[in-house]
This record gives C-alpha cells, structure tokens and sequence, in this order.
C-alpha cells in the first residue's frame, strides 16, 4: 500500500512539473511601431473589437508569448497579459532567458514640471515600458499603471510652476507593477498625452483654456461614415452618411453664428475618412472637444430614440449634459451608454462624446431625419448641452 502510494505521489508530481508554464528558454521580445497601437484586455470579437485597454506609444517593448488569430498575446508584467493586433508590433526577435528577469526594470526619476499649456510629469525607466491610465472624476485624478517596473526612485522633484498636476503619488502596487496616483486641480480633466522621449514616458496633462466659454474653445465635429461607408439605411432608403453631415453642417453653422471661433469637421463632403485617419488628425489638431454625429438602426423596428456615448470618464460629464438637452425634442431616451469601445471614442487627449440622434430603424424617428428644421433643432440642443457643461464644470 505505502509503494503503490508513492508510486501515485511521484506521478503527480512529474505531472505538476510538465503541465507548469516555462519560463526559460527562447523568448520573443518586440516592440510597437505605430502611436496608435492599441492593447485589448482579451481576443473578443464583436462589432467594435476587444475592450480596449488604451493607447500606448510606438517603440514600446512587448514580450510575445502567443498568437490568438490576428492578434498576440503579450505578457506585460508577471502576472498581466494583453492581446494586441499584429499589425501593431515589429521588430521580434528571440532571446535566450528567463521571462520573469524581464520585469524587473527600475524607475529611478520623477520630475514634473508646466510647459507651454501642459503639465509634463516624466517617469524615467531603463526601457519603454507598456503602461495603462484610468481616469477618475470625484477627485478628479488620472492613474496610470507602468508595467514590468519597480520602484528605485528615492525623491521626486516637484517644480511650483505646475499649474493642473496638484500631487502625485506612487505605490508598488504589484512586485513589477508601479501605480501613479497624478490629483488634478479643477472639475474637469481637459485632456493628456502619454508618450516616451527615449525611456522616459512623459505624461503631458493640459492646461484648462484661458477663458472657459464656448467662444474660445477650439470644437471638432464628426460627422459619422462617408464615402463608401454608408451607415445604416432607412425604410425609405435614407443614407446615415448623408444626414450625418446634414446635422454636422447645421452645428457648425449655429457654433459660428454664435461666435465660436475655431470649428473643425472632419469632413465636408461625401467622401471616405477612415476611423483610425479621423483619430490620427484629430490628436494632430488637438481640439478642446469632439462631438461625433451619428445615427442609430436596430433589427426592432420599435426601438426609438437618442443616445449618447463616451468612453473616458472626463467626458461622461459632457455627454450627459448634451443628452439631457437633446430629450427635450420629444425623442424618447437610448440612454447614457459609458465604457463604449469605438476608436473615435478612446482618445484621452480631449473630452469627447458620440451623440446617435435617432434611429433610421424607427418610422417616426426616421421621419424627423428628414425634416430639415429637425436638424436646426438638433444643432440648438447640442449648442444647450454644451453651454449646461461649461457651466457644471466652471
């Protein structure tokens, strides 16, 4: 009994040992190549793609452990993995090692100090190393999370001259994974941009605009599809393309009467942009805000009304200030839809929100589309909401 015993023991034990992850040997180190590459939490696929973890810069280094169809599987830390779109990483090669030796980079630097209009925290590491940010509106703070890093730095050199960043905090919140606690002053969270200059990632937070009135903000308008993107089709065989830019164009149009001085549209006429040229361009142009113009369909023909989207918390603000208003022309209420994964929508460098103003689906809704004072009133609800935002952010 005691042999057969062993015997049993022994065999689970090589069993343990050979169903046990490896982590020596060849190992595949590469690095992004594109400021737009994005990581995903998992491999879903559904319409929009994967939950989005965040942007993260080019040059940034990835240790691929597999491949899930069109995207791989990159540990980042040792206890956190990604998926991220191949298209997006390069330069792989092969190393010889223990993975977990590559988590083990030190921060040995902080420094913040104002620039321009931005505040530029700089956190300095031996590599480019992934990271994610997470924004919260009561206090009013981003955190960002630095992976495969630990903590070396012994001070942190503060500059008066900071005008958003009030404190910033660190915590070793895993054995290689460092959180940044970055308080901002004010309600609102303007904007910020993370990117490397060499190894050290700047987290760049803007300044609020000089004078917070509508006037004086610079506003992007999106109008949804073109081209050969045509969006959702009406019963009556109305193209969303078409009155998409109808309503960007009346917005526009109100914005200027009304003294605003800097509007941007993404396009003007009935011509393709892609999403990712939109996303490209607009953190070219770096507006104060962004407002999207789309148009809902369902397979229910029932279903009716107004939504509005967003996806950083600094914009759920601004995108239930302009629902509000647009509930007021009779639309029945979509809802207040948050954490939405659309690339137009995942952009941290400005407040942003997605408004779909009705659905082509519906028979009524469809009907008010096609009234041209529909989309004059349309233009006076969005211009309210965006005056009521200014106002609860003040």
């Amino acid at each position: 009994m005691r042999s057969n015993f062993r015997v049993i023991t022994l065999f689970y034990a090589v069993l343990l040992i050979l169903s046990a992850p490896c982590t020596h040997g060849q190992i595949r180190i590469g690095e992004t190549i594109d400021s737009l590459s994005y990581l995903n939490y998992s491999d879903g696929q559904v319409r929009l793609g994967s939950d989005k973890m965040g942007y993260i810069d080019s040059g940034v280094r990835l240790v691929v452990m597999d491949s899930v169809k069109d995207q791989y599987v990159v540990k980042l830390s040792r206890s956190w993995e990604a998926f991220i779109p191949k298209q997006f990483v390069g330069n792989i090669k092969e190393v010889t090692g223990d993975v977990d030796s590559l988590f083990n980079h030190l921060n040995s630097s902080w420094h913040l100090t104002s620039s321009e209009n931005v505040d530029v925290l700089s956190l300095t590491f031996s590599e480019a190393l992934p990271y994610r940010s997470i924004q919260e509106v009561s206090p009013n703070k981003i955190i960002l999370d630095v992976f495969g890093a630990r903590s070396n730095a012994t001070w942190f050199t503060q500059l008066s001259k900071a005008k958003v960043i009030e404190h910033v905090q660190m915590e070793q919140l895993e054995q290689d994974v460092i959180r940044f606690h970055i308080h901002l002053r004010g309600k609102q969270n303007w904007g910020y941009a993370l990117k490397y200059q060499n190894n050290s990632l700047q987290v760049r937070v803007k300044h609020p605009p000089a004078k917070l009135n509508l006037k004086n903000l610079h506003i992007a308008i999106d109008a949804g599809h073109g081209g050969s993107s045509t969006g959702a089709v009406g019963a009556q065989g109305t193209l969303e393309k078409e009155y998409n830019l109808l309503f960007a164009l009346e917005l526009q149009k109100l914005l200027l009467k009304k003294g605003v001085k800097n509007v941007y549209m993404t396009r003007t006429g009935d011509y393709e942009v892609s999403t990712t040229d939109r996303v490209r361009t607009l953190k070219g142009i770096n507006p104060d805000i962004l407002i999207s113009l789309h148009l809902n369909a369902s397979s229910n023909t029932q279903v009716s009304g107004v939504s509005t989207y967003y996806k950083q918390q600094q914009s759920k603000a601004l995108a239930s200030s302009i629902l509000q208003q647009m509930l007021k022309l009779d639309l029945n209420e979509f809802g207040l839809i948050g954490n939405f994964n659309f690339l137009l929508n995942a952009p941290i460098e400005y407040p942003n929100t997605l408004v779909e103003i009705a659905f082509l689906s519906n028979p009524e809704d469809e009907e008010k589309v096609l009234q041209p004072a529909f989309h004059s009133k349309v233009a006076k609800q969005i211009y309210k909401g965006l005056k009521d935002w200014i106002k609860e952010i003040k």
